[in-house]
């Protein structure tokens, strides 16, 4: 009688592959954690931890092609957040092509790293020289989302940015958002007014666009039936959005429904610019662990 082989032990991988016509690399490992990166953007947009459930929200309203920011996911906010200065909304990066470093694995978990360099376009409304690297890793339960910028350049520049992580709810009226009791913010939907947060919870019953001020301890965004543990090294604020029903309807690349599905909480550095002298190098890291 033949023997039987041993199954050969999961492994971890990374690989090439299309996501709605775009390049994009796929992290797996052997517990079943999965990403997918684009290349354009260099934008994370669907996180499966190790327990099966995916973690980021996507709108099914999605563009995706050039000229276009992708509504979801991980979007990359680098030079300029929002609307604060002369570039386009959220500056170039989340709407420029990346190119793939390198993509790597072990037994446990898999990253990937990729770099945008200045070029003619991003002269022509930033005058600066940098590189980014955006490097994903994940690993069971856990996601690592780092970003890096150095100023290749001769003279310093200031940036502002975030890494706009939209998360996925079951429903945005019944989750909570724990840690930001006693944080100073800039209230984005009452003209940027400064107010201290009162509660030990955030809860959400209306629009929210808050950006929270040298943020220092860990959150969790709580939900009856699953949480997400959230935590930032680098970007002192952080960016808490749900545009609610009457801005979704505005949004053509969001369903109606859509905010009951998301909370965008994000790893920032907003309100003080990062100053970065010729030659130096800025890092900041968003880590969450689906609990």
């Amino acid at each position: 009688m033949a023997r039987m082989k041993n199954p050969e032990p999961a492994v971890a991988s990374s690989a090439m592959t299309n996501f709605h016509g775009l390049p994009a690399v796929r992290l797996t490992t052997p517990d079943g954690a999965v990403a997918v990166i684009t290349l354009y953007g260099a934008q994370l947009v669907s996180w499966i931890a190790a327990d099966g459930r995916e973690r980021l929200y996507l709108s099914e309203r999605s563009r995706f092609g050039e000229g276009h920011a992708i509504r979801g996911g991980v979007p990359v906010i680098f030079p300029q957040f929002a609307d604060g200065g002369p570039l386009p909304r959220h500056g170039f990066a989340r709407t420029s092509t990346w190119e793939l470093v390198s993509a790597r694995h072990d037994k446990g978990y898999a990253c990937a790293t990729l770099r945008l360099t200045d070029s003619e376009a991003t002269r022509a409304v930033w005058p600066h020289a940098f590189v980014a690297e955006l490097t994903v890793m994940i690993e069971g339960k856990r996601l690592d989302v780092e970003f890096e910028v150095e100023n290749t350049g001769s003279e310093a520049f200031s940036f502002t940015g975030a890494l706009h992580s939209y998360f996925s709810v079951a429903k945005a009226n019944m989750c909570q958002l724990q840690g930001l009791d006693g944080v100073c913010y800039l209230d984005r939907t009452d003209g940027g007014t400064l107010k201290r947060e009162a509660g030990e919870a955030l809860i959400l019953d209306r629009e929210v666009d808050r950006v929270y001020l040298d943020v220092s301890k860990p959150l969790l965004l709580w939900e009856p039936a699953r949480h997400l543990a959230i935590e930032a090294e680098g970007f002192p604020d952080v960016v808490v959005w749900n545009p609610w029903a009457d801005k979704s309807a505005a949004l053509d690349d969001l369903p109606p429904a859509g905010y009951r599905q998301m909370l965008c909480v994000e790893a920032a550095a907003v309100a003080k610019p990062v100053e970065l002298d010729a030659g130096a190098v800025w890092f900041g890291r968003q880590t969450a662990i689906s609990l």
